[in-house]
């Protein structure tokens, strides 16, 4: 198939699949060169695709990206080495997590204050006092 079709299959842009193929996330197995330099997917190319996209809805980096699929293209990771790997990732997701409900927490924080402000200033004070006052 044609890259066209392939964006449309897939949701990607065109920009998108070139680029991982420039990256080598995608091989000889998903993507050939014809005699007039056009490029032609596999159909396994669709599987691969959705692959990176999954790890990349985990956070993933791209270094960390051609790394798992190269682990996994090769055998080379042993089962303890992936479980590692999964545990060390929901330790980075849990961290994150925490991370977004302090920001979630003072924006709420914020945009109470600021209502308060609006329509009841010294609630707006009290709410100040008691998050400042310590």
């Amino acid at each position: 198939m044609r890259i066209h079709e392939l964006a449309e299959q897939t949701g990607l842009t065109i920009h998108t699949i070139r680029f991982y193929e420039k990256e080598g996330l995608l091989d000889s197995r998903h993507v050939q060169r014809e005699e007039n330099n056009y490029r032609t997917y596999s159909d396994e190319v669709i599987e691969r695709l959705k692959l990176i996209k999954k790890f990349q809805g985990l956070g993933c980096s791209l270094a960390e990206l051609k790394d798992v699929l190269q682990a996994q293209d090769t055998h080379s990771r042993t089962e303890q080495q992936v479980i590692e790997w999964i545990r060390q990732k929901i330790e980075e997701i849990e961290r994150k997590k925490a991370e977004y409900d302090q920001m979630l927490e003072t924006l709420h924080w914020m945009l109470e204050y600021r209502m308060a402000l609006l329509h009841d200033p010294q609630k707006a004070a009290s709410l100040f006092k008691a998050r400042y006052s310590a």
